[in-house]
């Protein structure tokens, strides 16, 4: 009884200090470099620029399609929302806090950010007209091309909820990537910039590893996962198809 008494208040102590830390894992000297390894951006009129926009131009013709659709959606959708499919379940915050919280406290701004200021590539609407999938904002415009940040995040995310549920982690992955495609059919992005975006995913995924609160996290999350595996709302077969089948369209 005693030895039971003192687990409660151990754990009691563990969560009250885990509700209290709710910052990014990482410091900002610990994220890793993104000027060291990223590569540059293809350089204007090399064969790698040439396929960025032949890319661009191509995709065009996917205006208005269901693919087009799903890009458009994965401008402003939650990570749990668009892979409801991959993951085989329908978590929000009120389910899944644990997950969530997982979650909200990764990201990839510090990388990608500093490349992004460090080279300012225009986006490929900037360099050839043509419609995107998302407003034409000064915002956008104003925030560079290379890398793709949202590639950079759902890269991240993809990869810790595949690290959550290992035995979706083929489906969750392959969203992951599609959510990085995403944003070349948009237009708001070039092949190149998502494709360095899915490298400073990777990075940061790399370097989390390292973080005790970030591990702590993800034990919680699992745990969570493992007993909402039987409750849990499933998402819609047919929903779940029709996004499949919208997905084998590829921008390259």
């Amino acid at each position: 009884m005693i030895r039971a008494g003192i687990t409660a208040a151990l754990s009691l102590v563990l969560a009250a200090g885990q509700a209290g830390d709710t910052g990014p894992y990482l410091a900002a000297d610990q994220y890793p470099d993104g000027m060291t390894i990223l590569p540059p951006p293809p350089v204007a009129g090399s064969a790698a620029a040439t396929l960025d926009m032949a890319v661009f131009r191509a995709t065009r013709k996917l205006e208005g399609s269901p693919r087009w659709r799903i890009a458009a959606a994965d401008v402003t959708n939650a990570p749990l929302e668009r892979n409801a499919c991959a993951m085989g379940m329908v978590l929000d915050a009120r389910r899944a806090p644990a997950l969530v919280r997982l979650l909200d406290r990764a990201g990839t701004g510090p990388v990608v950010g500093k490349v992004k200021a460090a080279y300012q590539v225009p986006r490929p609407y900037l360099r050839e007209d043509g419609p995107i999938c998302e407003a034409k904002t000064a915002h956008l415009a104003g925030n560079g091309d290379y890398p793709s940040g949202h590639t950079a995040n759902g890269w991240l995310e993809a990869q810790i909820l595949a690290q959550v549920m290992p035995e979706r982690a083929a489906a969750i992955l392959a969203r992951g990537r599609a959510y990085g495609e995403s944003r070349a059919i948009c237009g708001s992005h070039s092949k190149s910039a998502v494709e360095a975006g899915y490298m400073a995913g990777a990075s940061v995924f790399a370097v989390l590893q390292t973080s005790p609160a970030y591990q702590r996290d993800m034990a919680a999350a699992r745990q969570e996962l493992a007993k909402l595996r039987a409750t849990a709302p499933q998402p819609d077969a047919a929903a779940c198809a029709a996004e499949a089948t919208a997905l084998q369209v590829r921008p390259w």
